[in-house]
């Protein structure tokens, strides 16, 4: 590699290394081997996991799986603890058979349940026995996590899904209440549940996976879940989370108010497999400009490492395409008798994109997969032996000063560091180029600051309501939300008529607005879009910004997919083109080739239609009749 990183300290030096295990991560002392890199740089559940055991019979995958062999010690602890935390890392088994174990340990017993939280919609495993051999396990990141999922325990069962094994997502539903016993769904699914039910009276045990994600509604459970144990003394918790975060989980839920660990309420347990050490190596100083040094940094990589495939971190799609056809144009000159092939992975890729991904090289080719934070924990690819870590993502962000969310870069933690570095050492000891100094990751966040703290929590409020938390300011939150934030909220809430005077859900329109799955403004809009003569257009236009990948982005005919774009632009704003797009993609009886001629997400239009359907079912309940403007866009804008 190049002179500008640190080359590796000698003995008897402080060393440091990470230690990552299959089934698990750690960090460990060790030795830290710094390199030098090339000039130059600046500052999308449960995952998608390849499974190299596609030719065993699902009995034999799932023994082969590292969570099998802490089958009893779960089911011990289980037992003795109210809330147990699991540490144990992507493709570990611990979303599809913590829930099988509890079931077949009759946890279920009695008509109850076992609920699995999952933190997204999107990004989700599916297996297919027609799938070639190199894609012995694809991941689709267009589709539902919860359905996936499973689907593939159901499998696993014998069963047919919807029956044993059902999920529950938004705008979509299947389980039968008589006999399903094993239940996916989204976070924000079982906080809806619990309107209906507060103290969650079928569930056994509620496991929450991915829970270090942090997402406003995993917040949210996790408060309300505090409550609810405190009134239920049988009822138990399962949290699934990163290293960083176990402690705090464990911490939040233990009750034992003494010294005395006999007595404790909550237990950590490690989930571990091989280890591949992972050395990491940094800069000697900044880079000016990170999109530029990645490139640099994979082929001088390319040149002078042996074999291995690389994946390289950065924080947008147009860094990513950037990235790509840069490396394309270097790549065969890069080196002698080894070609590269560069693919790209984000969340708005084309479905025949990401398929490329998960594809093995040709002979005498190393790949490198350029991707967002989405490959961060939500992805396990194959034959990673090196990683390239830019040092920032994208962060939603929400101001109180315009009032609006953006996303913002800012430098990544320490956890989502290690997280990264982590993809390197599945199969074999791996290396990670840190793009930053070694002072300026001493200096990073230990952890991601969650969504709670920076996020509109006007959503969250209404929810809160209509759950029955009075004073919400003094709700028990894992991590509190600023002041300003709730104020914020509270305001917002009350200027849409959701509050009245004394900060209570307004009937009917505030308890309405809570019933709908939507932020709250969507929901007035909705609620009141028949006074203005627009319903129709109104929850048109609300089920397509319920899609977060209307177009097809694409690198390689981006001229082309903006030509097509431009033919439903019109001057009344995104919102009008949206509803273009729905009214064409209607009037050609919903048909993938048009959608594919015209760079549109076919799949995402599709989910559009009965997001709209079901929105239709919940005017019908409030009894708001189905209007058109008749094309008068004023009525709408």
């Amino acid at each position: 590699m190049t002179s500008s990183f640190l080359q590796p300290r000698g003995p008897g030096e402080d060393r440091e290394t990470h230690t990552f295990r299959g089934g698990g991560r750690s960090r460990a002392a060790g030795s830290v081997n710094l390199e030098r890199q090339a000039e130059g740089s600046e500052g999308a559940g449960t995952v998608l996991s390849y499974n190299p055991h596609i030719n065993l019979t699902l009995t034999q995958q799932r023994q082969r799986l590292p969570i099998f062999k802490y089958r009893s010690q779960i089911m011990y602890l289980t037992e003795k603890y109210r809330t147990v935390v699991i540490i144990g890392e992507t493709g570990s088994g611990k979303t599809t058979q913590i829930p099988q174990y509890l079931h077949e340990a009759n946890w279920t017993g009695n008509g109850y349940v076992v609920g699995i939280t999952q933190p997204r919609r999107v990004a989700a495993t599916t297996v297919s026995p027609s799938l070639p051999t190199y894609l012995p396990l694809l991941v689709c990141l267009s589709v539902c996590v919860c359905r996936q999922v499973a689907s593939r325990v159901a499998d696993e069962r014998g069963a047919m899904l919807g029956r044993e094994v059902g999920y529950s997502i938004r705008f979509d539903s299947c389980c039968d209440p008589k006999q399903t016993r094993i239940k996916f769904l989204t976070d924000g699914m079982l906080v809806r549940e619990m309107m209906k039910d507060p103290l969650l009276k079928d569930y056994s045990v509620m496991i929450l996976d991915e829970a270090h994600e942090r997402t406003l509604h995993t917040d949210i459970i996790v408060g309300l879940l505090r409550k609810i144990m405190k009134k239920r003394d049988d009822l138990r918790l399962i949290v699934s989370s990163a290293t960083l975060d176990a402690e705090l989980f464990k911490n939040f839920f233990e009750t034992n108010p003494t010294r005395d660990s006999s007595r404790d309420t909550a237990v950590i347990l490690t989930v571990e497999g091989r280890v591949f050490s992972v050395q990491p190596r940094y800069v000697k100083r900044p880079v000016a400009n990170y999109v530029t040094s990645t490139v640099e940094t994979v082929l001088a990589l390319h040149r002078e490492e042996r074999n291995g495939d690389v994946l390289a971190f950065l924080t947008g799609q147009e860094e990513v395409d950037t990235a790509v056809a840069h490396l394309g144009e270097h790549a065969s000159r890069s080196n002698k008798g080894m070609q590269l092939m560069a693919v790209p992975l984000y969340g708005g890729l084309p479905y025949g994109d990401q398929l490329k991904v998960f594809q093995r090289a040709p002979p005498n080719t190393r790949k490198v997969v350029v991707a967002t934070n989405i490959a961060e924990t939500s992805v396990t690819l194959p034959g990673i032996v090196f990683v390239v870590d830019c040092g920032f993502v994208k962060l939603r962000t929400f101001s109180l000063t315009t009032y609006l969310e953006s996303l913002m870069v800012v430098p990544v933690s320490q956890s989502s560091a290690v997280q990264r570095a982590g993809r390197a050492g599945r199969v074999r000891t791996g290396k990670v180029f840190r793009l930053y100094t070694e002072d300026s990751y001493e200096k990073l966040e230990q952890t991601t600051v969650p969504e709670m703290q920076r996020s509109n929590l006007a959503p969250v409020i209404l929810q809160l309501k209509a759950l029955g938390v009075d004073n919400v300011l003094r709700f028990h939150f894992l991590s509190p939300p600023p002041a300003d934030s709730m104020l914020h909220a509270l305001e917002l809430l009350y200027a849409l008529g959701a509050l009245d005077d004394d900060c209570q859900l307004t009937q009917p329109l505030g308890h309405n607005m809570a019933e709908f799955p939507l932020p709250p403004m969507f929901a007035r809009m909705l609620l009141t879009s028949d006074t203005f003569g627009c319903s129709d257009e109104a929850v048109t236009i609300t089920a397509m910004l319920q899609v977060h990948h209307v177009f097809n982005q694409t690198s390689r005919q981006k001229a082309s997919a903006e030509a097509a774009r431009r033919k439903f632009c019109v001057y009344e704003g995104d919102h009008m083109t949206l509803l273009n797009v729905y009214k064409a993609f209607i009037r050609f009886n919903k048909d993938p080739r048009w959608c594919q001629q015209h760079f549109l997400n076919y799949k995402g239009l599709c989910h559009a239609v009965s997001i709209r359907e079901q929105l239709i079912k919940l005017l019908k309940r409030f009894k708001i009749p189905l209007t058109s403007c008749e094309g008068e866009r004023t009525l709408v804008r």
